[in-house]
This record gives C-alpha cells, sequence and structure tokens, in this order.
C-alpha cells in the first residue's frame, strides 16, 4: 500500500506502549468502571484564551444515573477547576463575545422541564434564561459579534417560528394510532426512530437583547414553505459542525439535504447560506451531487472552507477541503493531492490556516494546511504515540486547545504548542484510572490481501506474564478502524483486563490508509477483509508468544457482526466462540428493510437487489448456515433500525436449528448501539460470561 511520505513514517514490525509501572498493583479495569467512569464532554474556550469550560458528566455506581455537570478553569493551569451551578443539566458550552458563557440546560422553570439555552456570567456565577420557547432546543451557536443565536431543534415545517401547537404531523390522521405514511414520504423510520412527516430539524436566528435574552419570532434559515425542506442539522448524527455563522454575523452557513421519496438512496448534503431576511437560501454546492459538509467561514470574511466527496451515493468517500471565495463566489478544491479524509475543520484567527483532524494509520492526528497552496502539515501534539486528537482550538498565540483520547484512558482536555506534549488541563478520569492495572498496547503490520500493508493492534493485560487466551476484533462501519481511541462500547482496556489478548485488524475497507484502501471492500464483504483477519490474526500470534491462538474467540458488532455470521460458514474449525452483536445475517432481508439504503446498495455494486440479486447473494452468510457449527451469542436492539432486530432473531433461529449452542440478548430499548449504563453493563457481563464458558485460562475451563 503506498503512503504520503509527508503523513507516515514507516514503522518497525511492532510498537509497544504501556503504561508507568507505579500503576501495576492496580486492581483490573472493570465493566463496572467503565460505564461508571467519569466522561469528558463539550467543550469551550472564552476569546481571550484565557478561560476554558467543560461538560464532565458523572454516573452515580448505584442508581446509575448520570448527571452532566459545567466547569471552568483557567487556561494557564493555575488555580483549581470550579464548577458552576446551573441548577439542572448542562451541555453544549459556548462562550460569547463579551466571555458571558452559554449553555444547554433541562433546568426546570414553574412547571417547565425543557431543554433551552441558558448564560452564566462565570466571574459572579449568575445566570439567565436565555430561550423560552414552545419546543426543545436541541443546539445552537452564537454570532461571532455576540448579537445574535442561531438555535435548531425539530420544528413543523409550516411553523413560522420556533415552536407551534401542532408539530405538523401528517402521518397520524385517526381516528386509530395506525401512522399513515403517503407515497414519496422518503424515510420512514431512522436509525431509532419513526420519522414525523412535516417535522424537521431547522435552524432559526434570533437577536439578542442587552441582557443576552432573545428577542423577536426569529427567522429560519430554510426560508419558506415550498423552498427547502429537509433537516439541519443532519440526521441522526448532526450538530453543531453542520451551522456556522459568516464572520459579519449578518448571514448563517448550514448543511442539508432535501427530503422526499429519493432521500432514502441520495447522499446529496449541500452546504446553504441564509440571510437571514426571510428569502429562500442558496444553495452554493448545488453543483456537486455528493456530500458536502463543515462550512467553516474565515475570520476575516474571506473564505468560505468545507469538506465535499465526489461520489454520489458513496457515505465513504474521502472528504477533501475546498475553498469559496465569498467576495467573487470562486471555488477551488485544496486538498485533492493529499490522500486523506477530514474530520473537522477550523481556522486560526488570524485566517492564515486551517487546522484539520484526519484518521492516520491508528491515530488522528491534527493538521495544518495551508490555504493558498494546500500544503499539509502534520501536527505533532503527543511526540511518541498521539493517539486521537479532537476539538481544537487555535488560539492567537499560536497554541492549541483539543481533546486526546487513546486505548488506555479516555478524553482529557490538553493545551499546547505544536512539537511537544501539551498541558493536560482536566483530570476527568486520569487520577482513577491510575487506580487500576494498565494493558500493554502494541502496533504491528503484515501483508494481507493484494500484498498490501495492514496494520493492527494487540492489547493484553500487563500482569499475566504467560500465554493467555484471545479475542479477534471485528471494527464496524465497515468503512472506520480500531483506532488508537477510547471507545465507551467496544473498549479493548476492559475486555483484556478480563485476562485476555484483544487482537483488532484493520482490514481493507478500513480508514485512515487512503481512499483506495477504504474502497476495496466494496463488493468485497466476505474476501479481503476475510483474508486480512486470518492473516492478521496469525500474524500477531507468531508475533507475541503469549498468545494462545489455540484458544481463542472473535467478537464484533455491525459489519463486524456480520463477519461473526460470514465466519461461520466459511471459517467453522477457527474458534472456539463467537459473540455476534447487530450483523446482517440475510442480505436479502436487509436490502428491503434497512433505511438507509445508499450504504447497502452502493457495497453491493451500486444497485437494488432485485438488479443485481448475485451481488448481494456473494457473500451472504445465510447461504452456509449449513456450516455453522461455532457457539454463538447474538445480541441486538429493538430500536435498531439500520441492522434491524430481526436479523438477530434469523441468525439465533439457525443457530437453535442447527443444534449449536446459542445465546440471545435483546435489549428492547436501544438502537444500534448499547448507551444506557445498565444496559452496558449486562452486555459486558453477559459477553463475557460467554468467553469464560467457552475459553480456558491457566488450563482450567472458567
Amino acid at each position: 500500500m503506498k503512503t504520503n511520505s509527508l503523513l507516515l513514517a514507516v514503522a518497525p514490525l511492532a510498537v509497544v506502549y504501556a503504561a508507568p509501572a507505579s500503576a501495576q498493583q492496580g486492581a483490573p479495569f472493570s465493566p463496572q468502571d467503565l460505564v461508571t467512569l467519569s466522561r469528558l464532554g463539550g467543550t469551550a474556550v472564552s476569546p481571550d484564551g484565557k478561560t476554558v469550560a467543560y461538560i464532565v458528566t458523572t454516573t452515580d455506581p448505584g442508581s446509575y444515573k448520570r448527571t452532566p455537570t459545567l466547569w471552568v478553569r483557567s487556561a494557564d493551569g493555575r488555580g483549581q477547576p470550579r464548577r458552576v451551578d446551573t441548577g439542572g443539566s448542562a451541555s453544549d458550552p459556548a462562550f460569547a463575545a463579551d466571555g458571558a458563557l452559554y449553555y444547554l440546560s433541562d433546568r426546570k422553570v414553574g412547571e417547565a422541564e425543557t431543554t433551552q439555552v441558558w448564560k452564566v456570567d462565570v466571574a459572579s456565577g449568575v445566570t439567565t434564561q436565555v430561550t423560552a420557547f414552545k419546543a426543545e432546543v436541541s443546539g445552537f451557536e452564537l454570532s461571532p459579534d455576540g448579537k445574535r443565536v442561531a438555535v435548531w431543534g425539530d420544528i413543523a415545517r409550516d411553523c413560522p417560528t420556533f415552536g407551534c401547537d401542532s408539530d405538523g404531523n401528517t402521518a397520524l390522521p385517526g381516528p386509530g394510532t395506525g401512522r399513515h405514511y403517503k407515497d414519496g414520504a422518503g424515510f420512514v423510520r431512522h436509525w431509532d426512530a419513526w420519522e414525523t412527516p412535516g417535522n424537521y430539524s431547522r435552524v432559526f436566528a434570533f437577536d439578542l437583547d442587552a441582557d443576552g435574552k432573545v428577542v423577536g419570532d426569529g427567522k429560519a434559515a430554510d426560508g419558506p414553505v415550498g423552498t427547502l425542506t429537509g433537516d439541519s442539522p443532519g440526521k441522526p448524527f448532526g450538530g453543531g459542525e453542520d451551522v456556522a455563522w459568516a464572520a459579519d454575523s449578518q448571514s448563517l452557513f448550514f448543511v442539508a439535504r432535501q427530503a422526499d421519496r429519493n432521500e432514502p438512496t441520495s447522499t446529496n448534503l449541500d452546504i446553504w447560506q441564509s440571510s437571514l431576511d426571510g428569502t429562500a437560501p442558496k444553495n452554493l454546492t448545488e453543483a456537486n451531487k455528493a456530500t458536502d459538509n463543515t462550512p467553516a467561514p474565515s475570520p476575516d470574511g474571506k473564505w468560505l472552507a468545507y469538506a465535499a466527496m465526489a461520489r454520489p451515493g458513496y457515505e465513504a468517500d474521502r472528504l477533501v477541503v475546498h475553498l469559496i471565495n465569498l467576495q467573487t463566489g470562486e471555488k477551488r478544491e485544496l486538498t485533492g493531492g493529499w490522500d486523506r479524509s477530514v474530520a473537522s475543520l477550523t481556522w486560526t484567527p488570524d485566517s492564515k490556516a486551517l487546522i484539520a483532524t484526519a484518521e492516520d494509520v491508528l491515530d488522528t492526528p491534527a493538521f495544518r494546511i495551508d490555504p493558498l497552496n494546500g500544503k499539509v502539515t502534520r501536527l505533532v501534539l503527543n511526540p511518541g504515540r498521539e493517539g486521537h486528537i479532537g476539538n481544537v482550538v487555535p488560539l492567537k498565540d499560536g497554541r492549541l486547545v483539543y481533546t486526546r483520547d487513546s486505548i488506555d484512558a479516555p478524553a482529557e482536555l490538553f493545551i499546547g504548542k505544536p512539537g511537544k506534549a501539551g498541558m493536560r488541563l482536566t483530570d476527568v478520569a486520569t487520577s482513577a484510572l491510575a487506580q487500576r492495572a494498565p494493558v500493554v498496547t502494541q502496533r504491528f503490520s503484515f501483508k494481507g490481501a493484494d500484498g498490501d500493508t495492514v496494520w493492527g493492534q494487540i492489547t493484553k493485560p500487563s500482569w499475566i506474564k504467560g500465554r493467555m487466551p484471545s479475542v479477534l476484533f471485528v471494527h464496524g462501519g465497515p468503512q472506520g478502524s480500531y483506532n488508537d481511541s477510547w471507545s465507551n462500547r467496544w473498549n479493548p482496556r476492559v475486555w483484556a483486563s478480563q485476562g485476555y489478548a484483544i487482537v483488532s485488524v484493520d482490514f481493507h475497507g478500513s480508514t485512515g490508509y487512503g481512499q483506495a484502501f477504504t474502497d476495496a471492500i466494496n463488493r468485497q464483504w466476505g474476501g479481503k477483509p476475510l483474508e486480512d483477519l486470518q492473516k492478521g490474526f496469525a500474524a500477531a500470534i507468531a508475533l507475541d508468544g503469549q498468545i494462545d491462538g489455540n484458544n481463542a474467540c472473535a467478537a464484533g458488532a455491525s459489519y463486524g457482526g456480520y463477519m461473526m455470521n460470514w465466519i461461520a460458514g466459511v471459517w467453522p474449525d477457527r474458534f472456539k466462540c463467537l459473540v455476534q452483536h447487530d450483523g446482517v445475517f440475510d442480505a436479502r432481508a436487509m436490502a428491503y428493510e434497512t433505511e438507509e439504503l445508499w450504504f447497502d446498495e452502493w457495497e453491493h455494486g451500486g444497485h437494488p437487489y432485485y438488479e443485481a440479486p448475485q451481488e448481494f447473494e456473494k457473500w451472504n452468510p445465510v447461504n452456509h448456515v449449513v456450516k455453522w457449527k461455532t457457539p454463538m451469542l447474538v445480541i441486538t436492539g429493538e430500536k435498531d433500525f439500520r441492522i434491524p432486530y430481526t436479523q438477530g432473531l434469523a441468525a439465533f433461529t439457525a443457530l437453535q436449528r442447527r443444534g449449536v449452542p446459542s445465546e440471545l440478548l435483546v435489549f428492547p430499548d436501544e438502537n444500534h448501539w448499547v448507551l444506557k449504563p445498565k444496559n452496558s453493563l449486562q452486555w459486558h457481563q453477559t459477553s463475557f460470561n460467554w468467553l469464560n464458558r467457552w475459553l480456558k485460562k491457566d488450563g482450567k475451563a472458567e
């Protein structure tokens, strides 16, 4: 595999990272620890760069109730952090131009308990309610001059302001309870919720008075009814990165896709500009029928940077940075020669550079992009092991405020200049984790399918000196990566802490290795990725003598769950057990049951099932059930509309009918992910009990 020499230094076959020896005596990191560990949320930096604000979510170890709280501290690291009394939950902190700190809260006022925008004077602690709408506020963005605010939430398309008595729902005509979706409705259900026709995520802009409160009815960014109809921010995962004020605070940029019968097959997100005068917004990227997102206006008002894909219908295409001259309208591609896909974009305060983050092999570093010539320079913020960098805010003095996490530890907030390790500003989880025994993470590479270089990682407990059973992790996506980052769901550290060596492989289709490598999984779901997994697992065993390759299970979710079903039929003698979570079992049923059709159709040649059934059947696990014999735990969520829970039920039925030892765990209140604390704990306990049933430790069955 070819790599960009600017971005990737050639590494030795294996690189080992271990935590300090002082933590060796701690107890192993447990599922209870994972579920109750405090978590860093949204972050913000004051305009003068002297104060940082951040959200910390704590979980009660008995009730498992989660409480998000707002904290502030000096950006120079002096003094102690201070908790701000918000009177309720807190999220999405943002500083205004005058230094006032705004946030979202569900603080109860009278009988009303809805999420609204609040602000606090950091010095005095005095709080003020900024909005009191009929509708819930999902997010907000302050204008650069601090005189306006953009808010968004689910609003009827025919509602002229932020919240009307009717939500616009046309799916419940009565008199019964049936939902009635008419021809051309588009999405009927999406991710984990049934659609409400006539109701969309919409952005409104309001003026702020001298006290910082909204005044007037506001202006809808999507303009009059009949112009643009669609969600902004996009659902289900869009947020503040989809909305940006122009530098002069007079107009608004936002991302939206037209909602119609074509939406389930379309990735045509566009960037729109609204003058906020009641007229229709202007589509700035109409010529591109693929995805355009992440609008980032330069502070000097000259440029709009954004990221764009080139191929319509492909959600994992490379995101290339583009520039629009806001004075002339001229557009140009900026990073077409850089074979990485940007994840975030922000400008330096002087408008002389863009700072982006992007996956690069197993790391997610920050990069400086020159807007004049497109030159990309990797910024080293943690020498030796970058991990996952995010939420980057450039300061006027050249420093960056950012978050960093890794396999070893969740996110903390840092400040520093590129070239040396930054100063940690928070202690959300660091001290707590220091009381737990560490794991060792080892990176390795090998020759995979087509002779390409493929990377993987081994994570194992540091306190075990002999051989240990192993688990092969298979990531989802499939265009994703088990990179060096923290996960609150599939967490290598907590699995390794049970006494297992965890092996992950970034097979063909993974991100961070160039677009050709990512594309290689298209029409190859059971081909090249399986070859990489087979060769990668063998390479890890050969590299590390502690890994007992004959005492192994495999586990994965989403595409990883599909691979468990595929392995069960085409590699049935390799593993002692499988853990299959939300995996595709029958490609034919999946083609008609999933909601975002663009994904499933692109992955199988760009056709619906009825036009090219052979493309789907070639890699269909259901065709190999006759060879299933590996014990399997099947896990699914009833609110999963991406890979509907019926796929899990069908897999379990096949296992039971074949007489294969199997168990089924169904969560009625979870979607494609398991997010609730008690459910997460049950998920881990069930998975680990399953592993212990089939694997031996120290020569004894658990």
